[in-house]
C-alpha cells in the first residue's frame, strides 16, 4: 500500500486511527462536565435539535457550553496552528469547513436567543481560570 514520505502508516491504518478520534465524551469535556456538576450546576448532554449539538445545555438558563479541541475547530495557539504534512488542500478545506460550521451555529444559537461559552482545550491547563469563567458566565 502507498505511504506518504511524511506518514508512517499505510491509508487504511491512518484511516482507522483518524475514525477512533471522538466527537463525544472526550478527555477534555469530561473533566468540564465534572468541574460543572462539582460547582452545583445540573446540565443536559448533547442536544441534537440545537445549532451544533452543544457539550453541555443548561436549559432553563438557556445557556450552553461547546469544549472544542484546539486542533479540530483551529483556535490561535500553538495546536491551532499546527498542520498535517500530507495532503494539505483537502486538511486546509476541511478546517474551513469547520470553522464556518461552528460560525454558523454560534449565529444560529444566538438568533433562537441562547448564550454560549466556548472552553478551548489549551485552557484547561488553567484550571481555576476555566472555573471563574464558568461561574461567571453560568450566573
Amino acid at each position: 500500500m502507498y505511504r506518504s514520505m511524511a506518514d508512517n502508516l499505510t491509508h487504511p491504518q491512518r484511516h482507522l486511527c483518524m475514525s477512533h478520534n471522538k466527537g463525544k465524551n472526550t478527555s477534555p469535556e469530561m473533566l468540564i462536565r465534572r468541574l460543572v456538576y462539582s460547582l452545583g450546576y445540573r446540565y443536559r448532554l448533547h442536544k441534537k435539535n440545537l445549532p451544533g449539538c452543544p457539550d453541555l445545555v443548561f436549559l432553563s438558563r438557556k445557556k450552553v457550553i461547546f469544549v472544542n479541541g484546539c486542533y479540530w475547530h483551529r483556535h490561535k495557539c500553538k495546536k491551532g496552528y499546527s498542520m498535517p504534512k500530507t495532503k494539505h488542500a483537502f486538511w486546509q478545506s476541511k478546517f474551513s469547513k469547520t470553522i464556518k460550521r461552528d460560525k454558523r451555529n454560534y449565529k444560529d444559537l444566538k438568533k433562537l436567543g441562547w448564550k454560549m461559552l466556548v472552553v478551548w482545550e489549551c485552557q484547561l491547563k488553567n484550571i481555576e481560570t476555566v472555573k471563574a469563567k464558568i461561574v461567571n458566565f453560568l450566573e
